[in-house]
């Protein structure tokens, strides 16, 4: 399975990292803002994105208007996977991508297409970020990880 290479017993060392050692701060920034793009037109398509450590989804919700209003919405979420909720011990809000939903995984050439790298460059990129994410959770530092 995908994920699994995202549980990690032992800490990473540099040369886990060989992309990320090359590619400049803004080039890993252009590469995840275009799979932030492709993630949302899949939302916007009502269609879930995994991405190896969970799934990007739309739920619906409800959102109060003044004082008795009721508003159905969507909003979007993440849903970390399962088995890295528990190696990780992971609290998380429940939330449930309802099953009817369709998943679909990111597309690495469309992602490098948009912004004219090597698609190899950008699925190691988006792999070791994610290596990086975990080696961050698994020795507990806090970390911020903004998608607009």
């Amino acid at each position: 399975a995908k994920m699994m290479k995202y549980l990690l017993f032992s800490p990473l060392g540099p040369e886990k990292f060989p992309a990320l050692k090359e590619l400049t701060t803004n080039e890993i920034c252009r590469v995840w803002a275009s799979a932030s793009r492709f993630i949302r037109r899949q939302l916007l398509q009502r269609r879930a994105v995994e991405i190896g450590v969970g799934t990007f989804a739309v739920v619906a919700a409800r959102a109060k208007v003044g004082e008795e209003q009721v508003l159905p919405v969507e909003r979007p979420v993440f849903q970390p996977c399962r088995y890295l909720k528990k190696f990780y011990k992971l609290k998380c809000a429940k939330t449930k991508i309802p099953d009817k939903t369709p998943v679909v995984q990111l597309d690495f050439e469309e992602i490098a297409e948009e912004i004219h790298f090597r698609q190899e460059i950008v699925e190691q990129c988006i792999h070791e970020t994610l290596l990086f994410f975990a080696g961050a959770l698994r020795d507990d530092k806090e970390l911020e990880f903004s998608f607009k």
